[in-house]
């Protein structure tokens, strides 16, 4: 026993918790400078690990076993249902109150294929209890109402034919489905990609939980009863069922005796009986088809996709999953990949399939790879190729350099400690949890350096990779041909399903039944308007915040020419940022800049193909590339300030050949490959059209301010609709003459961006790490063409206009493949430096969580309702997502005016919202991340100065204050708006219908 071992040990009997609690293991991990100990409570089973880190950022959840025997989505719906109130916290949404309440740095639940997570994570040990409290007793203690489960999972509801008087005549009304899962799967399958993953799925494991929809299908969410939602949460959120989890600087025996005192103490052991069988295994090879839904307005030609599925290792053995994760990255890692390649290569298709890679997360692991945008007949040659290369492979050997770079790969990002797109600990959990919720060995998964060992031996004897290429894909039969086909009907079939569904209910309901469904809906309204006594939460105070603010100082001892050093404790791994000037390129090429970042790193350059350039920068970076930047600088006149980042990280013992890689691709990248180059325009647009669904509020938002700043403009121009519709323009025609044209706007970029005095670089690493660097940056920065040096400061130039800033703002629909809705109204108001910039942020979080939550959510069914403030660029946006509604929803916005303006809120609403605004700014970023942010500050001259004095103004926010800044901005919701609204063609154009006078401007996606 190690002396971490006798030392927690010691602590437990010191406790008085050493009779509850077993202490199953101590083991250090050295990576991350922590300890992991294992623990179960004895009276229930119940088990618990905790990380010991110097991390002050600490992460706590609870998980469960959760394992569906349908497609009613009843672990989803639980997962919503539990945060609607509980024994201790009987309030209508403790969570989202808690939100308010908290100055967490992040707060969710998950529900995957087979487990539930509720985690959360702060830096404030008061919070740290305080949401514990709140999540532990939403998960064990819920309510369960029946007016939560309508409202969250499904409902039926007695909706009035529009314009018509309810009279009770059976002609004057119809019944609808209602519910915000509903809404949300209604959106999600909507999706290409989530339809290709949870059909895969289907597919793959035929006789298990994973057959099922775990988030529901629309189609059977409804058919779901109160009483089995009920039976499944006893059943299944049970200790013995339970998966505690921490990570941090906080006490261990502390959490531990508050668990066991607010909820192990009140339950005896049970059998959830939550086992995951393995799936039979076939003994011959299958196909499948499935369907997605496609606009009745697109081309259905080349919208297939095609993979090959395999079930593969059990999760439990983490030694076979290394292995699969490594032969992931050999077959699929880059653009030399062989899979990948003859895949790209083949001009089948646009891009790998949705799905490709492994997957480590189920009883049985998965692996899957194929080509989406093909044709249907294209789907027997995909598979000929997939398994023709995996032949080759296992019989004439895999380059050497491939494997090599592909432990490279998983050394370097298990290394790296970052924050995105979680927090470090919970990072940790999320790949550990799978093969701990099945029984086996979490720590294998943290502490793998001998199972590299062991395969690097395994290498040097021989075959290795070969033969498991053989085992996992040849010779294994549980193997299926899986395709996924565009329906155009579909959409419109299930609308026809549901309405004629929901018309024969009507038609069974007696008048009783019909007003008990509007008593139903009038109880459910009366609760969501209720005004609730939130006194029984706990919540920090105006005082619990820090008055200071995370800043990384640039190093005193380095002064480069070039740029500035931050020496920061990074783990060992070196991160090289250098911001270009981008404001001097000419408008003609404006639009391109977005597809130049993306070919930038896969072309190849003058002296490497794009193969030898993928491989290279995998053996030696953990990614090296360039990114655009539309941004508005601080203080004087707001300018736009269009940028580029270079970027690269590195082991610090790889710093030479990755400087040597940014110099080739700066200095000699080469577009002159057409072919290459229409693999990658086809690859990007298929990307860009898959974000539509994802991301419809963000591209909404883009769509309404466009015509508020140039930065607004530059931004949708790169990263909006109008990006995608530019991209769906050029690859119309892909002839020689395009493809010309588009490599000459391609090297003249490179050409306007790679030259000396346009640049500026930031350096972080250890103190030798920075020493070395600013000798191989010299050296580059010395080969580049010269440029106008100036007074040697970054040209920030205000970007060219990009189109008609016209006086009327937008009001617009625009149609796409979408059964939900996604709706924005922006407007201009100040930024950082004004006065009302920090009531502004107030306000942004006070509307959503007193109003918009409430009214579009809770009310109107949608995912989510919000409201954004940029402090950079003074947008105020409002914004719903996956919405039934559309009409609704915009005079929601219009109405949360009078509602800020009116002053029905507390002081305490206003401190709720201001422990909001500050836990976004204090989020904390590890240091290789958080000194790049630092350095970003300074392009944009956001001084700390400016910052400190925007959070003492916060912090100094009062009613007066709030109130003013409402009058000022918020009298009249007509003035000044932009709309944009992203939904199905069919619900714009009933949307139209109803705003009468006050259409929207459609237009096609």
């Amino acid at each position: 026993m190690t002396t971490n071992a006798d030392a927690m040990t010691q602590n437990l009997i010191r406790d008085g918790l050493a009779e509850a609690f077993h202490l199953l293991r101590t083991t250090a991990l050295p990576a991350i400078d922590a300890t992991c100990f294992e623990l179960q409570h004895i009276p229930t089973g119940a088990k618990f690990i905790h990380i010991d880190t110097r991390d002050q950022e600490n992460t706590f959840g609870v998980a469960f076993k959760t394992v569906p025997q349908d497609s009613t989505g009843v672990a989803h719906i639980l997962e919503h249902t539990v945060l609607c109130g509980s024994k201790q916290y009987p309030v209508r949404d403790p969570f989202f109150s808690m939100l308010k309440r908290s100055l967490s740095t992040f707060m969710n639940a998950f529900t995957a294929s087979d487990w539930t997570m509720y985690p959360f994570s702060t830096q404030n040990e008061k919070d740290y209890y305080n949401l514990m409290s709140v999540y532990c007793d939403a998960a064990f203690f819920p309510k369960i109402d029946q007016l939560s489960f309508k409202q969250e999972g499904h409902r039926i509801e007695v909706e009035r034919s529009p314009g018509a008087e309810d009279d009770g005549n059976a002609d004057t009304w119809q019944l609808v489905y209602k519910g915000v899962v509903y809404n949300e799967m209604k959106g999600a399958m909507s999706s290409p990609d989530q339809v290709c993953k949870r059909s895969l799925l289907n597919a793959l494991y035929p006789d298990t939980t994973y057959r099922f929809n775990s988030g529901g299908e629309p189609a059977d969410i409804p058919s779901l009863t109160y009483e089995q939602l009920l039976a499944f949460h006893q059943r299944h959120y049970h200790p013995s069922n339970a998966f505690f989890y921490s990570y941090g600087n906080f006490p261990l025996t502390k959490q531990l005796a508050f668990i066991k005192k607010e909820v192990l103490n009140r339950f005896d052991a049970i059998d959830p009986n939550t086992e995951v069988v393995s799936q039979p295994r076939w003994q011959t090879p299958r196909e499948a088809t499935y369907y997605y839904p496609l606009s009745l307005t697109e081309d259905s030609q080349k919208k297939c996709q095609a993979c090959l599925g395999w079930l593969t290792a059990d999760i439990k053995d983490a030694y076979e999953v290394l292995v699969l994760t490594l032969l992931e990255e050999i077959l699929l890692g880059n653009a030399a990949s062989p899979v990948r390649k003859a895949l790209i290569d083949s001009g089948l298709g646009t891009s790998l399939s949705d799905g490709t890679g492994f997957d480590p997360d189920n009883r049985d692991t998965m692996f899957a790879v194929g080509l989406k945008d093909i044709s249907e007949t294209d789907a027997p040659q995909v598979e000929q190729i997939i398994l023709s290369v995996l032949r080759d492979l296992s019989t004439g050997g895999i380059d050497p350099s491939l494997i090599e770079a592909a432990i490279h790969q998983i050394e370097f990002h298990r290394k790296e400690i970052t924050n995105t797109p979680y927090p470090f600990g919970l990072k940790l959990w999320l790949a550990f949890c799978g093969t701990w919720f099945h029984g086996g060995d979490p720590t294998r998964v943290l502490q793998f350096d001998a199972d590299v060992e062991q395969i690097r031996k395994e290498v040097q004897a021989g075959d290795f990779f070969e033969r498991k290429i053989r085992q996992y894909f040849l010779d294994n039969p549980h193997r299926v041909l899986f395709k996924l086909l565009p329906d155009s009907e579909l959409s419109q079939r299930e609308e026809a399903r549901t309405a004629e569904e929901l018309s024969g209910i009507k038609s069974s309901l007696s008048a009783s039944h019909v007003e008990q469904i509007k008593q139903d809906a009038s109880a459910l309204a009366a609760l969501q308007d209720s005004h609730e006594d939130l006194t029984c939460l706990p919540t920090l105070v105006r005082s619990d915040i820090p008055v200071t603010i995370h800043s990384f100082e640039k190093s005193a001892q380095y002064q480069p020419d070039f740029g500035v050093c931050y020496e920061v404790a990074s783990a060992g791994i070196f991160y090289y940022t250098a911001a270009l000037g981008i404001g001097a390129l000419p408008a003609a090429l404006i639009p391109m800049v977005p597809f130049f970042c993306y070919a930038f790193n896969k072309v190849g350059t003058e002296k490497y193909d794009y193969v030898d350039m993928a491989r290279r920068i995998d053996a030696y970076t953990g990614g090296v590339g360039v990114g655009a930047h539309a941004r508005t600088a601080a203080g004087g006149n707001r300018s736009c300030v269009p940028f580029m980042l270079l970027e690269g990280k590195c082991l610090s013992r790889n710093q030479a050949h990755m400087f040597d890689i940014i110099e080739e691709l700066s200095l000699r990248v080469d577009f002159s490959n057409h072919d290459r180059l229409a693999q990658l325009i086809r690859e990007y647009r298929s990307g860009l059209e898959s974000m539509v669904v994802h991301n419809g509020h963000r591209l909404a938002m883009s769509l309404a301010a466009r015509q508020f700043s140039p930065q607004a403009s530059l931004q949708e121009t790169w990263y909006g609709v109008s990006q995608l519709k530019h991209i769906k323009a050029l690859t119309e025609k892909l002839d020689a003459d395009t493809l010309s044209e588009m490599a000459a706007k391609l090297r003249a970029i490179a050409t306007g961006l790679f030259m000396s005095g346009n640049t500026k670089a930031a350096y972080i690493g250890g103190a030798s790490d920075l020493e070395k660097s600013l000798e191989f940056d010299k050296a580059f920065q010395e080969k580049m063409p010269p440029g106008d040096r100036g007074n040697g400061s970054l040209p920030l130039f205000q970007v060219p206009e990009m189109g008609p800033m016209g006086e009327t703002l937008p009001r617009e629909g625009w149609y796409t493949s979408s059964a939900v809705s996604f709706v924005s109204k922006t407007f201009q108001a100040v930024s950082i430096g004004h006065p009302d910039a920090p009531a502004l942020a107030v306000i942004s979080k006070m509307l959503r969580s007193l109003f918009l939550h409430r009214e579009i959510r809770e009310k109107g069914g949608a995912y989510g309702g919000f409201s954004l403030y940029s402090s950079e660029d003074g947008q105020f946006s409002f914004a719903s997502y996956r919405d039934p509604h559309i009409v609704r929803t915009l005079s929601t916005f219009d109405d949360a005016y009078g509602f800020i303006c009116s002053g029905e809120f507390s002081d305490q609403d206003i401190n709720e919202a201001l422990l909001q605004v500050c836990s976004e700014i204090d989020k904390p970023d590890p240091p290789g991340p958080g000194a790049r942010k630092s350095f970003l500050r300074t392009i944009l001259s956001m001084t700390d100065e400016l910052r400190r004095q925007y959070k003492t103004d916060l912090l100094a926010i009062n009613r007066e204050k709030v109130m003013a800044v409402a009058r000022t901005y918020f009298g009249d919701p007509s003035q000044g708006q932009a709309v944009a609204v992203i939904s199905g063609k069919e619900q714009l154009e009933a949307a139209n219908k109803a705003m009468g006078n006050a259409p929207l401007t459609l237009h096609a996606i």
